[in-house]
């Protein structure tokens, strides 16, 4: 009987370590994420970060490289195309 109560006391303590250091840190994390987002301050935070980001966008020469444009504007061209054949 004392065996049983033995293991049955160290599994418990086991998976409560388990839960505690895996699946309760990222809970514990998203909650803060959510928090920041779902509260009126960190909405006005992640607009005022967005701001911030597009001034410096501006503010630089060129914002992509010449490599970057040609891939996204072939890109574009194919699905331009593609949208054609489908409303034939």
């Amino acid at each position: 009987m004392k065996q049983f109560i033995y293991k049955t006391l160290i599994a418990i303590i086991a998976i409560v370590l388990v839960y505690e250091l895996t699946i309760a840190k990222q809970i514990k994390e998203f909650t803060s994420q959510s928090e920041i987002i779902l509260t009126k301050e960190g909405r006005k935070d992640g607009v005022e970060k967005i701001r911030e980001e597009l001034k410096k966008a501006i503010k630089k020469e060129r914002y992509l490289s010449k490599e970057d444009a040609k891939l996204i504007n072939q890109f574009i061209r194919k699905i331009r195309n593609e949208l054609r054949e489908s409303s034939d």
